[in-house]
């Protein structure tokens, strides 16, 4: 976890142990279960979990999160967010000075590499079969990013660390760290169940305070925001629950309205 002002680099599963120490305190219950269905009639949800359980609601807020797709490349995924790495932004100061390499599997690769240029002098950017444009190649090139044509057949791992990438042709170019763009999928199944108006790569489309298209139904973080980092989320979260929270108020108001009007009707 990186970004967050006074927590750089503290693990995310601290935090959440943290955070829900905070809510427990207030009086808030965590419940260890997956959502399998959500069900929605006049007036609140039914959230069935895999527990057995069901719980109803009057709002919900979905903050499923995404996740990553990565190139098929043996050795990959085991070394993800070890030494190789997503987010520049995130990782860049940690491997700052090394070889750096970028795989180019990913449209807007190539501008991505730029960014990890940023942190170190010696880049190299794997093309592993897809194309540069001549711009693109003209740019890297000028910025002394060193561009390898070939396949990338396997991650070299030695001693539980990252050494380098074998191409086809046998050779292995050696690397402090690896950066892989990812392909970014919103956890969206219950934003689908419920039929929330998505856009045409799957991220919901919400209104400036985090509601969907479904009344009741608002999103934060990255089932929504693929840019989102943790911070970001965190800020999503709450301005979420402050229109969720007035929204509720709205309707407590208009209710109370409308039973006193009836109870008047009746005096008279």
């Amino acid at each position: 976890m990186h970004g967050f002002l006074s927590r750089d680099g503290f693990p995310p599963g601290d935090l959440l142990e943290l955070g829900r120490e905070e809510v427990a305190g207030y009086g808030g219950q965590i419940v260890d279960a997956a959502v399998e269905r959500v069900e929605r009639d006049r007036s609140s949800f039914q959230v069935r979990l895999d527990s057995g359980l069901s719980v109803s609601a009057r709002r919900l807020v979905i903050a499923t999160g995404l996740h990553d797709e990565l190139p098929e490349i043996p050795g990959l995924r085991e070394r993800w967010a070890r030494d190789v790495l997503h987010c520049p932004y995130c990782h860049g100061f940690e491997v700052r000075d090394q070889v750096l390499g970028v795989l180019g599997w990913a449209p807007g690769a190539a501008t991505y590499a730029q960014i990890v240029r940023q942190w170190s002098n010696d880049v190299v950017y794997f093309a592993s079969g897809t194309t540069l444009t001549a711009s693109e190649r003209e740019e890297l090139e000028a910025r002394s990013v060193t561009v390898i044509d070939g396949t990338v057949e396997r991650v070299v791992i030695e001693d539980d660390q990252l050494r380098g990438l074998e191409l086809d042709d046998k050779r292995v170019i050696e690397l402090g760290a690896l950066f892989v763009p990812p392909r970014f999928v919103p956890n969206n199944d219950l934003l689908v169940e419920l039929g929330c108006d998505l856009d045409q790569n799957g991220w919901a489309t919400t209104d400036a305070t985090g509601r969907t298209s479904v009344a009741g139904v608002w999103v934060a973080g990255n089932v929504t925001n693929p840019r989102a980092q943790v911070i970001t989320a965190a800020g999503e979260g709450s301005a979420v629950a402050t229109a969720l929270n007035a929204d509720l108020v709205a309707e407590d108001v208009a209710l109370a309205v409308h039973a006193a009007s009836g109870a008047h009707s009746k005096d008279t």
